[in-house]
C-alpha cells in the first residue's frame, strides 16, 4: 500500500481541529451545500489560471484571448439569468479577473508552470529520513522567474472579503506560504526563494434590483403621507443593468486599494522551522489513528463568523440523519485535481 498523501490543507484542518481533519479526511465527509465563497475563488483561479497558460502556450494577451476567458466564465454560469446567486458571483470574478489584469499589464516575472502540482517526501529533520507514512503534496497557482534577477518564486492568488494590515502582516508566517517555498523547491529541484502573494478584494456592490408596481405605489404612499401637499413625486426605480453594474463594478476595480501585491523572501531559519513543525503533525496524526482520539477543539466552531462546515454533524453527536441530509462523501485533497501539469524542463 503506498503512502498517504497530506497537503496543506489537511495539516491546517489538523492542526486547527482534529475532528474536522477526521471527519473530512479520514470519513470522506463534504457539505452538499459549497460555500459560494469558495466557488468564487475557485472560479477566479480558473480564470487566472488560463491567462497564465496563454504565456506558457506563446498566445498573445489581446482582446481575443480575454474573450474567450470570460466565455469559459459565462459557460460556468449557464443559469445566471433567472438564478440571482449565479449572477451575483458571475458579476464579482468577472470584474475581479478584469480589474487583475488591468492592474497588472506588465509583470516583473515570467511564467515557468501554472497550477504545479507537487509530491515529495516528509523527513525527519533529525534523522534525514523520510516518512514511511505520509508524503507531501500540493498545487501552485504559479511558479515564476523573475526578469532582471532570474530568482524563482511560487505565485499565489487569493481573494478576500477584506484586506487589513493584519492580514499583510502575518503573512511572513503563514504556514502554507513556508510549505509551498520549501516543498516545491524540493520537487522541482530548483532554488526557490519565496512567494508572490497576490490579494484581490472582493467587492460588497450589490446590483440594484428596483421594484415592482406594487412596492412602488406602497412607497410612493409613504412619501405623500409625509408631504405636506400629500403628494409625491415619486419615480419608479429600475432593475439596474448587467451592463450599468458591470461598469460600477469596473469603476471599483479601478482603484488600486482593491489589490495587494506582497514579495515575500523565505529564510532558511523558516523553512528549517515549517519541516520540524510538519514532521512533529505527522507524529500527532499517527498517535490519533493509533489511538482513536480525534480532539474537538470548540475554538473553531465559528470562525470567520459562520459556522463550522461540520458544527450539525458535531452538535448532533454524529446523527446518521445529518450525515445522510446535510452530507456527501467524496474523496479528500481535491485541491490536487488537475487538467493538465506544464512541467518544464529546469
Amino acid at each position: 500500500m503506498g503512502k498517504r498523501k497530506l497537503t496543506y490543507s489537511s495539516i491546517r484542518t489538523f492542526r486547527n481541529c482534529r475532528r474536522q481533519y477526521f471527519n473530512r479526511v479520514e470519513r470522506q465527509l463534504v457539505p452538499i451545500d459549497t460555500d459560494s465563497n469558495l466557488r468564487i475563488g475557485s472560479m477566479f483561479h480558473e480564470c487566472l489560471e488560463r491567462w497564465g497558460r496563454l504565456e506558457l502556450d506563446g498566445v498573445s494577451r489581446d482582446d481575443t484571448a480575454v474573450a474567450a476567458i470570460l466565455d469559459h466564465l459565462d459557460r460556468a454560469y449557464p443559469n445566471r439569468a433567472g438564478d440571482p446567486e449565479q449572477n451575483r458571483q458571475w458579476h464579482l470574478v468577472r470584474s475581479m479577473f478584469l480589474g487583475y489584469i488591468r492592474q497588472y499589464t506588465e509583470e516583473p516575472f515570467r511564467f515557468v508552470a501554472v497550477e504545479k502540482v507537487f509530491d515529495c517526501p516528509i523527513v525527519n529533520p533529525t534523522t534525514g529520513c523520510p516518512s514511511r507514512t505520509f508524503r507531501m503534496a500540493g498545487k501552485v497557482d504559479g511558479l515564476v522567474q523573475m526578469k532582471e534577477t532570474g530568482e524563482y518564486f511560487v505565485l499565489e492568488h487569493k481573494s478576500s472579503a477584506v484586506l487589513t494590515g493584519a492580514n499583510i502582516e502575518k503573512l511572513p508566517l503563514d504556514l502554507q506560504v513556508l510549505m509551498y517555498t520549501h516543498y516545491m523547491a524540493q520537487a522541482a529541484e530548483i532554488p526557490i526563494v519565496g512567494v508572490i502573494y497576490d490579494v484581490v478584494v472582493k467587492a460588497q456592490l450589490k446590483q440594484k434590483q428596483g421594484e415592482d408596481e406594487e412596492q412602488y405605489q406602497i412607497r410612493k404612499a409613504e412619501l405623500a403621507a409625509k408631504s405636506k401637499s400629500k403628494k409625491s413625486s415619486a419615480k419608479r426605480q429600475i432593475p439596474e443593468s448587467n451592463e450599468n453594474f458591470q461598469d460600477r463594478l469596473a469603476q471599483k476595480y479601478s482603484d488600486p486599494a482593491m489589490f495587494h501585491r506582497e514579495i515575500l523572501y523565505v529564510s532558511q531559519e523558516d523553512i528549517d522551522e515549517v519541516v520540524a513543525e510538519v514532521w512533529a503533525l505527522t507524529q500527532q496524526l499517527l498517535q490519533a489513528h493509533r489511538e482513536g482520539h480525534w480532539y474537538r477543539n470548540d475554538s473553531m466552531c465559528f470562525q470567520y463568523g459562520r459556522p463550522c462546515a461540520y458544527f450539525p454533524l458535531c452538535r448532533s453527536g454524529g446523527n446518521p440523519n445529518v450525515i445522510e441530509n446535510l452530507y456527501e462523501r467524496r474523496p479528500p485533497h481535491s485541491e490536487l485535481a488537475t487538467n493538465g501539469d506544464d512541467s518544464p524542463a529546469f
